[in-house]
């Protein structure tokens, strides 16, 4: 069971981005502290009276010309009510009712799923007159609030979740189970690849992105562990318009990276790493999930000994931050280290359940805190008194301070490479939390 989905929707210029931005608010700044790493962030992960959920903001997905534009939004309002459990639709209180507007209720209201109206830029007390007038949409009653300032925000988002189920992090049931996500871009050879390694097609494989199919699972045993292929290809329906297809791939991967222990990121040799990997790689480390890339379709790229070397290295220098994720260089087609690609992922799965005893910790770090203390706040002197392992399967360490909350950022970075360089942990991602003593 996945993490409730909430779409934002709407024409541009109503508020989307500030209404996303206001909903996954400071947790943003907590959950991607990355320094060096920014991403613009169409989706996050919100929590509200105890209700985890997703939010996406289609604002992100609109094409710059004129003539698909409304087609677009069109689409992206339809995938929005295929894929989402909760639909907010944002129109501007200011500007009053649009022929857009209209346009985008008129497809809303063929749907059973709950959407919600939320009247933007309404500042005021006196100003609520003005959300009256979008009654006339006929989505039910709508909800004056402010997204800039915050106003009425909060109870506007007790409707939104009121419905939703509660949300538990244990969503797994059968933990003997690996279960591996293949996602990535449109036409990077996801399918052929989970066709190749089950050896038989259970999975129709076409060029064109317009196979109508969910994500399907399939399970099979290699080498003595069970593993769960989740595979998330296939399109809706034939759509032309670039934007479109990336929300969607962007919602299908989002889904599949949820339900995973370990995502498998493929890209194409041929395109190398792009925005949206990036992107894919940024939120499945947001999610605590192992992380392998993949680079498929090796057999294309004319080599000699180093193509290899060199192309990993100009990989890792965009990773930045994630330079503690595994690349392997596959070919789906050629069946080349297809197999290598489930080694890895059970390597990852087991550093992920892995746990480091307290003593061994603190063998290894006393002397680090000793010889390379946190640089001094003004005029504090910060010690950190020892280190525990708290969780695994993500693996969460707790540091103990005097002053937790004036431990800089690269300290913290700092740290983690320790921790990395010790104990490994390949491919995921740490949280490191920092406690009063």
């Amino acid at each position: 069971m996945g993490r409730n989905i909430v779409a934002i929707v709407g024409r541009p210029n109503v508020g989307k981005s500030t209404l996303f931005n206001r909903i996954i608010g400071e947790r943003d700044a907590i959950v991607d502290p990355k320094s060096g790493v920014t991403r613009d962030r169409h989706y996050g992960t919100a929590e509200w009276n105890g209700k985890k959920f997703t939010i996406i903001d289609t604002g992100g997905y609109v094409p710059d010309s004129d003539d698909i534009f409304e087609t677009a939004i069109r689409e992206q309002v339809q995938i929005a009510i295929d894929e989402a459990d909760v639909i907010i639709f944002v129109v501007d209180g200011v500007s009053g009712v649009t022929p857009l507007d209209l346009e985008i209720a008129k497809i809303l209201r063929q749907t059973k799923k709950k959407v919600i109206l939320a009247v933007n830029k309404i500042d005021n007390e006196r100003m609520e007159l003005y959300s009256t007038q979008f009654y006339e949409l006929g989505i039910g009653e709508p909800f004056p609030i402010s997204a800039l300032h915050g106003r009425k925000v909060g109870d506007f988002l007790d409707e939104v979740v009121r419905d939703l189920p509660e949300t538990s992090d244990e969503i797994d049931e059968n933990k003997n189970q690996i279960k591996v996500a293949i996602v990535g871009q449109p036409n990077v050879g996801k399918s052929s690849f989970v066709n190749a390694v089950i050896g038989e097609n259970r999975i129709i494989v076409t060029d064109i992105p317009g196979t109508t199919r969910d994500s399907i699972d399939t399970t099979f045993v290699y080498n003595g562990t069970e593993f769960v292929l989740i595979d998330t290809a296939g399109l809706r329906k034939r759509s032309k318009i670039k934007e479109s297809i990336e929300f969607y791939s962007a919602i299908r991967a989002l889904k599949a990276i949820e339900r995973c222990d370990v995502a498998v990121v493929m890209l194409d040799a041929t395109c190398g790493l792009e925005r949206q990997d990036l992107r894919i790689i940024g939120e499945t480390a947001d999610l605590k999930k192992g992380i392998v890339i993949a680079v498929n379709k090796w057999d294309l790229i004319e080599k000699d000994s180093n193509t290899a070397i060199e192309y990993e290295h100009a990989l890792r220098e965009r990773l930045k931050v994630f330079d503690y994720v595994p690349i392997l260089f596959i070919s789906a087609k050629t069946k080349q280290r297809i197999f290598k690609v489930l080694d890895l992922a059970k390597v990852v799965y087991d550093e992920r359940n892995k746990r480091v005893k307290t003593s061994e910790l603190n063998k290894v770090f006393f002397p680090i805190f000793k010889d390379t203390p946190p640089p001094a706040v003004s005029g504090k002197e910060i010690k950190i008194k020892y280190v525990t392992q708290v969780k695994t399967s993500p693996p969460v360490f707790a540091f103990f301070a005097n002053f937790p909350d004036d431990i800089p950022e690269h300290y913290k970075r700092f740290l983690e490479n320790k921790l990395r360089e010790h104990f490994g942990f390949v491919g995921v991602p740490l949280t490191l939390v920092f406690k009063k003593k």
